[in-house]
């Protein structure tokens, strides 16, 4: 009983701490950014770079804990609806080009024309941590994505040419850090817990996960998912990104106004745009962001973060300040938060 106390209390901690322990880890990203920008040293620079990759590590681990914990603590509520899994997987294709190409593996991801009946983000989830893990542990060959389907059910499989999974270690891939042979990771970019993650998912979602293996071989993850129906997906312009930073280019302006509550992201941000050459002004609230609105009217970019003090989010900056400055102010919205809350914000002309 004390031991289950305790766990649930790491639970909720973990749960409702989250954005403080993001905060620190984004302000170090900001900063070693600015700071490789304005080096040429080139020891140094190499310093930062690999401050860089040590900061990215300590993230990942950090958000795959907090995902854990929040899926323990019953944080994360399903929203279910009919998607179309082409959408998936396009995103999914964009994503992990990159990582298999570096590692000289071709990822092949095959047309599916199905809708399914799920939470969309909570799959994407789960198949991106099934990729991610049969390109890790893929020396040579291909991975695969493709669907299957019955009358009732939609097989989205992700296959693999990798090392495969000896028969006495598949009831132990879905525990938290195991990994099947950690001495092909000599760098150790990865936890042992994506499995751990896509288990806890499967069971929110109330779906069925099967794996064949053969060692040397390859392995085969199959998610099977009910059957939907088509309907018309929404798709706003409103720009949005992690706040960690996707390392796309801002649309361009001459002078930006930047909105945060955190002063050291608020500085470290600000660096870094000072350094890439923008002009920027700053608020911390909706009522300061009025104010700077009301004192230059050449602002032609809005960067906000999306929860603020009070209450306030960075939408109603947004529309409070095209209502000022006019309706093709261009808008970046900025934030960490990966509910639904973000993912359904509705669309903006």
């Amino acid at each position: 009983e004390a031991a289950e106390r305790a766990n649930q209390a790491k639970s909720r901690f973990l749960a409702t701490a989250s954005h403080d322990l993001r905060q620190p880890l984004q302000t170090l990203a900001l900063l070693n950014g600015a700071m490789r920008r304005m080096v040429h040293d080139p020891e140094l620079a190499e310093a930062l770079s690999q401050e860089e990759q040590a900061i990215g590590a300590m993230s990942r681990l950090l958000n795959t804990l907090l995902d854990i914990s929040k899926l323990e603590s019953g944080a994360i509520k399903p929203e279910v609806t009919d998607f179309k899994v082409a959408e998936i997987f396009a995103e999914l294709r964009i994503e992990f080009a990159g990582l298999a190409a570096e590692k000289g593996l071709q990822l092949s991801v095959e047309p599916c024309t199905d809708y399914v009946h799920s939470d969309p983000s909570l799959v994407g989830q789960i198949l991106r941590n099934l990729i991610s893990n049969a390109i890790k542990y893929t020396r040579e060959g291909r991975v695969r994505l493709r669907c299957l389907h019955d009358r009732a059910f939609v097989r989205v499989e992700v296959l693999d040419t990798g090392i495969g999974i000896p028969a006495g270690a598949l009831p132990h891939i879905y525990d938290e850090f195991y990994q099947v042979d950690a001495s092909i990771n000599t760098s150790r970019n990865g936890y042992g817990l994506g499995l751990s993650i896509v288990r806890r998912l499967v069971k929110l979602l109330d779906l069925k996960l099967h794996v064949q293996s053969v060692v040397d071989k390859g392995s085969t993850f199959s998610l099977e998912l009910p059957a939907g129906t088509a309907r018309e997906s929404l798709h706003g312009d409103l720009a949005t990104s992690p706040s960690h930073g996707s390392g796309n280019q801002l649309p361009f302006a001459r002078h930006l106004l930047l909105v945060e509550d955190d002063p050291a992201v608020l500085k470290a941000t600000r660096m870094l745009l000072r350094v890439e050459g923008y002009r920027v002004s700053t608020a911390t609230s909706l009522r300061e962001a009025l104010e700077q609105a009301r004192e230059s009217h050449d602002i032609d970019l809005v960067v906000t973060d999306y929860h603020l003090q009070g209450g306030d989010t960075g939408v109603q900056v947004i529309t409070a300040l095209r209502e000022a400055l006019g309706p093709t102010l261009k808008a970046v919205l900025v934030t960490a938060d990966t509910s639904s809350a973000v993912r359904d914000l509705p669309t903006y002309g």
